[in-house]
């Protein structure tokens, strides 16, 4: 079971990492901090940069600690937050992928769970340092607060759509 766990959290983790360091920097195919904030803009959220930068650094930092079993059910929230946000913006596309659709990061919210509801195992820092046996109360309590954070976040940053153009009199060149 520990080995499931150490293979699941490193994958996993360094995904949720991997997706961060897109949005702020030309890593891993990324369009740099310029490209996040056109991304988040795009998908029709305020703050701009700041918006950008706190997105990214909440999956690295949190995809850096599930990989390394560190403060594992805060990492588990955190990520389960960012990519709560994500699947709010991929949620009118359906479920698959190949259509832009909530797949992806629904695999991530759930994995993120199930890791705060296990714990990350006898390999991880966590373990290292004596926190086991943590009480039920706080891996609910990431599972209930890492959505609903992304959820807020969402309903705080995001803006009403603007209209079309084409509703707005303008024609499309063609």
């Amino acid at each position: 079971m520990d080995t499931g766990l150490l293979i699941l959290r490193v994958v996993v983790g360094l995904l949720v990492a991997g997706h961060g360091v897109q949005k702020v920097s030309f890593r891993l195919g990324g369009n740099g901090l310029a490209g996040g904030t056109e991304e988040f803009r795009h998908d029709g959220f305020r703050g701009g940069t700041l918006t950008a930068l706190a997105a990214g650094a909440g999956q690295v930092g949190s995809g850096l600690f599930l990989a390394l079993g560190a403060l594992t059910p805060l990492a588990a929230m955190v990520a389960m937050g960012v990519m709560t946000v994500a699947l709010t913006v991929k949620l009118p596309h359906g479920l698959w992928v190949q259509n832009d659709g909530y797949e992806y990061p629904l695999v991530l919210v759930v994995v993120s769970g199930a890791l705060a509801l296990t714990g990350p195992g006898r390999w991880s820092a966590d373990h290292a340092v004596g926190l086991t046996g943590r009480p039920l109360w706080l891996s609910v309590a990431a599972l209930v607060l890492g959505p609903a954070s992304g959820l807020l976040t969402r309903a705080v940053l995001h803006r009403a759509p603007a209209p079309r153009e084409e509703a707005a009199g303008a024609h499309p060149a063609g």
